[in-house]
Parts: C-alpha cells; sequence; structure tokens
C-alpha cells in the first residue's frame, strides 16, 4: 500500500530544503549539546527541575485514542524508558526527537523506541527532503531509511520551531545557557568564598617609610605567586602570607554588595522562563505573577504541558495512521486534576445556556 502516494505526489511539488546555519551564543557559554547539557541539566538543578515538571506532566497525562492498541504503544516501556516522556524532555533539550518504529516479522508495529538525538543526522535527498538517519555510537552507524517499502515511516522525526533550519528543530537548553552559565558560576563562587573563611578581595601596599618601591625582580616575583596562588574563584577569599614592608587593605565589595543571591534568583528566573515554567513553582522568591500555586500549576498545564504533548502526540499519530486508519491520540482533559476548575466552569456554563439543545450542550463539552 502507498501511504498518501508519497513519492508519486512530491516530485516536483515540493520545495527545495537546506541545513540552515546553526544558532551561536554569545560570551563564553557552552555552545555543544552536550557541554549545555552537562551544564544546563545535569549539574544545575533548576533547569533540571523545570524540563522534569514539563516532561514528567506530559509523560503522566491521561491519553484517548482512536484505538486501544495505539494507546497502549503510546505509554508501553521500550528499553526501559518511558516513551513519552522521554520524547517530550529530549525536545525541550534538543529540540528534535527520533522514535522509531520497530516492526515484527507481519510487518505490524511492536514497539516505538525513542533514540538520543545527539546521535542523529539527517541524511537528505538532491531536494534537501529526508530519505534517511544516521544514527552513529561511537565508531558504529546505523542507517535507518525514512519510510519502509510500503510508503510507511520508519522513523518518527518530531521536531520544534527552527527559524533558521529546514531540518532540525531548536531546543529551549541553548537559550537558557547563558542563564545557566551564570548561576553555576555564582554557586561556585558563594562555595569558593565559603571554602575560605568569605573573606574580601582586596589590594597589596608596600609600605615602608623611606619611601621606596619594589624592584623589578620582586614586584614580578608577588605578580607571579599571586597569579598561581589567588587568583580564580577556586581561590576566592584565601588568606596570604605577607613579607616585611606590605600590607593588606580590603577594598572589594562584600558577597552582600555583590548580592550574590539576587544574581542567582535573576538568574534562575530566566531559566524557568525558557523552559515555560511558572517560576513560583519553582520556589523562586520574588514572583508575583500568579495569586496562588493553584494559578501557577493551571499555567504550567495550559502554557507549557499541553503544547508539547499536542505536538508529540499529534507527530505519533501522524507516524502510526499506516498502521491505525484514522488514528488520533490526545490528551484526556476531562482527567487532569490540574484543569478541574476550567472544566467545571465550561459545564457550568453550558448548563446555563438554555437555548441550546441538549446535543449541541454534549458536542460543546467534547462528548459525543
Amino acid at each position: 500500500m502507498k501511504w498518501f502516494g508519497r513519492k508519486s505526489a512530491r516530485e516536483g511539488v515540493r520545495p527545495a530544503l537546506a541545513r540552515g546555519g546553526s544558532i551561536t551564543s554569545l560570551g563564553e557559554w557552552p555552545r555543544s549539546y552536550e557541554a549545555q547539557v552537562r551544564e544546563g541539566y545535569c549539574n544545575n538543578p533548576v533547569a533540571q527541575r523545570a524540563v522534569k515538571l514539563v516532561s514528567e506532566g506530559v509523560g503522566s497525562a491521561p491519553l484517548k485514542a482512536s484505538d486501544p492498541a495505539l494507546a497502549a504503544l503510546a505509554t508501553a516501556r521500550s528499553g526501559g524508558q518511558v516513551l513519552i516522556e522521554t520524547v517530550a524532555a529530549q525536545l525541550l533539550l534538543h529540540g528534535n526527537a527520533y522514535v522509531q518504529i520497530l516492526c515484527d516479522s507481519a510487518g505490524q508495529v511492536r514497539e516505538l523506541f525513542a533514540l538520543r538525538p545527539e546521535r542523529v543526522t539527517v541524511e537528505a535527498d538532491a531536494g534537501g527532503w529526508p530519505v534517511a538517519y544516521r544514527y552513529r555510537v561511537g565508531e558504529h552507524v546505523s542507517r535507518l531509511a525514512a519510510e519502509d517499502p510500503g510508503g510507511r515511516p520508519a522513523v518518527a522525526h518530531i521536531k520544534a520551531f527552527n527559524p533558521v533550519d529546514d531540518h532540525y528543530g531548536l531546543g529551549c537548553l541553548g537559550a537558557a545557557a547563558g542563564a545557566v552559565a551564570i548561576h553555576n558560576a555564582a554557586t561556585r563562587w558563594n562555595k569558593a568564598l565559603l571554602d575560605n573563611a568569605a573573606r574580601p578581595s582586596g589590594a597589596l601596599v608596600y609600605d615602608v617609610s623611606d619611601g621606596g618601591v619594589l624592584s623589578p625582580d620582586q614586584f614580578a616575583r608577588i605578580k607571579s605567586e599571586l597569579e598561581a596562588a589567588f587568583a580564580g574563584a577556586a581561590n576566592a577569599g584565601r588568606p596570604m602570607l605577607l613579607e616585611g614592608g606590605l600590607k593588606w587593605q580590603a577594598m572589594s565589595m562584600t558577597p552582600a554588595d555583590m548580592d550574590f543571591m539576587g544574581l542567582k534568583a535573576a538568574a534562575a528566573r530566566e531559566i524557568a522562563l525558557a523552559f515555560g515554567v511558572p517560576p513560583m513553582l519553582m520556589g523562586l522568591p520574588g514572583d508575583t505573577a500568579f495569586a496562588n500555586y493553584r494559578e501557577a500549576n493551571r499555567a504550567l498545564w495550559r502554557l507549557a504541558i499541553l503544547p508539547v504533548a499536542d505536538t508529540i502526540l499529534a507527530g505519533l499519530a501522524q507516524a502510526l495512521a499506516g498502521w491505525f486508519p484514522d488514528a488520533a491520540l490526545a490528551v484526556d482533559l476531562d482527567r487532569v486534576a490540574a484543569l478541574a476548575e476550567d472544566r467545571e466552569r465550561l459545564w457550568r456554563q453550558v448548563s446555563a445556556a438554555d437555548f441550546l439543545s441538549d446535543d449541541e450542550k454534549r458536542a460543546m463539552v467534547g462528548l459525543s
């Protein structure tokens, strides 16, 4: 069966595609995806919690499907991974999710497995459209065809919008890289100050009664010793042993003046903003955008979890339409506890509309 009639219908119709230039960050933030993941997700509690709030919400959302077997495929574990939660995290961090569709000898879908997106590269045809995906693990490279012999997808590529690239989506981690770097640097600086008794920096003053100055050799030796033993965040506030004629004069701002806690809080808010999580849910101080946690949680579902879930479920349903006619996957909003107040308000408004028939009221609340 030629699903969609793809190859015959698209020749000479589809426009050419091209790989766009990657977006680079300003400053000394990590640019590679692996470095950003290690700094932003593995080593930063704010970014990790923000991603988990969204991805776990997507993975735990109740589903409704056009076929029970379709819902079972989407919710089954493959290789120990929770498919939808894994895909949601990859979409947030990398901007791309590749789901391999594994079939049995009869050609029926057996399981779905999410591939590591940083290991996948798109192999395009002359017109720039994907014909295969290369999956690299170390020196081993596997070529996965984009479609099986029947014209059905073998790999479902779900991606976020990227304005500068036709093949790859754009994740949130790159936008948060600067705030993550600031947050991590402030943490390391505060840790170094605590390790070294939280002493402020200052200046060395050569104080002698005859008005003499240091010789060039003495000046160079002291400077090199200072750079080697006392420069950098790891040596912040380290006590010094001074020779005769040298006096230490504190002159820098104290940690309270530097306001590292305020700097960290501002960076944490930017990280939460990048992933669409209300700062109130992250326990950050000073956020008054929502009256209470209930409103913030509802905003998280409406503005972050449901859009990501819709993107993933629509992509999976489209990829599996060759095996499940009229495939449809969606979040069952009636069973989402965080949205119960919204549903109650809708039901109350519909019930009060006396000019509507019972069938019209049922249709408005999503019942057949």
